[in-house]
């Protein structure tokens, strides 16, 4: 039987109550959101598609968009079969994500919470994730992640352990950057912290994103899983689309085609962990991947 979870991973809105300094999306992506036509001919397409996958819906930041849930999850919960999941900044009111929680029921998949110390504090932010741990279905899954930006892993690791001591996972993710060799550098000095934040010594990628490299690899990217814009432009992965190719068509003008099977891997490094825990890397052991 196949591993794999058949993805899309939506990025619904740019628009973001957050700005980062380390946030790696350009500051150009990170405004705006899908007029109501541009909405729903991608919820029509989502909503064409066979069998059951699940839709990671990412920003900017969902909740920051209105129609992500006066439109967009009664759609996906009502005329599709799909799963439900998000990656949020957990700064949406506590009565709204309790309402996300409810609405959607057995059909959640993963939050993915991220925290983001420049804007909260671990102690909020924590209070916030066990609050709407409580109310989400017992098959779904919360996941914490942070971005180990250098020169703040001491405090990284404070927040670890309160994430940890409140029995919720905690996922680092090494930070990323445009230039190369895609990862930033973090000095002498923080190796130990950075060790302690990792967790392992050699995390598989559900411990952890250090950024790995599958290049060769066959991978279901561009078949069953897919990154997909607010502007409906479809693409086979994250670093595809940031290499400018893999480009799979616009699902607005229908020109969008997933492909047929798998390919070897052709980049350098996989930004995303996603791939990987959703199963699309072949020849990844059951140790590498987590399960």
């Amino acid at each position: 039987m196949s591993r794999r979870q058949r993805t899309v991973e939506w990025q619904v809105c740019g628009v973001c109550n957050y700005d980062c300094s380390y946030c790696i999306q350009s500051p150009k992506h990170r405004t705006g959101h899908p007029d109501a036509q541009q909405l729903e001919g991608i919820l029509a397409f989502l909503g064409a598609l066979s069998g059951r996958w699940e839709i990671k819906m990412t920003g900017g930041e969902p909740f920051a968009f209105a129609a992500f849930l006066a439109r967009v999850v009664p759609y996906l919960l009502e005329r599709t079969p799909h799963i439900v999941s998000v990656l949020t900044n957990l700064s949406a009111p506590p009565d709204t994500l309790r309402r996300f929680a409810e609405e959607t029921g057995p059909r959640l998949g993963i939050v993915s919470a991220s925290l983001h110390l420049e804007h909260t504090s671990a102690e909020r932010f924590v209070e916030r994730a066990c609050a709407l741990r409580q109310v989400m279905a017992r098959s779904a899954r919360l996941v914490v992640n942070a971005v180990l930006v250098p020169g703040r892993l001491a405090a990284l690791l404070e927040a670890r352990q309160r994430v940890l001591d409140a029995g919720l996972p905690f996922f680092p993710q090494l930070m990323k950057v445009k230039r190369a060799p895609g990862i930033a550098a973090y000095s002498d000095e923080e190796r130990p912290l950075l060790r302690r934040l990792l967790g392992y010594s050699e995390p598989t990628p559900r411990q952890a994103n250090v950024v790995p490299s599958y290049r060769g690899r066959t991978c279901w990217a561009g078949a069953e899983y897919f990154v997909l814009t607010q502007r409906g432009e479809a693409w086979s992965c994250r670093a595809a689309r940031r290499a400018g190719d893999g480009y799979l068509g616009d699902v607005l003008d229908g020109t969008a085609e997933l492909r047929s099977g798998p390919a070897p891997c052709a980049y350098p490094l996989c930004p995303c962990a996603t791939p990987a825990n959703r199963g699309m890397i072949d020849g990844l052991g059951a140790a590498e991947v987590g399960w």
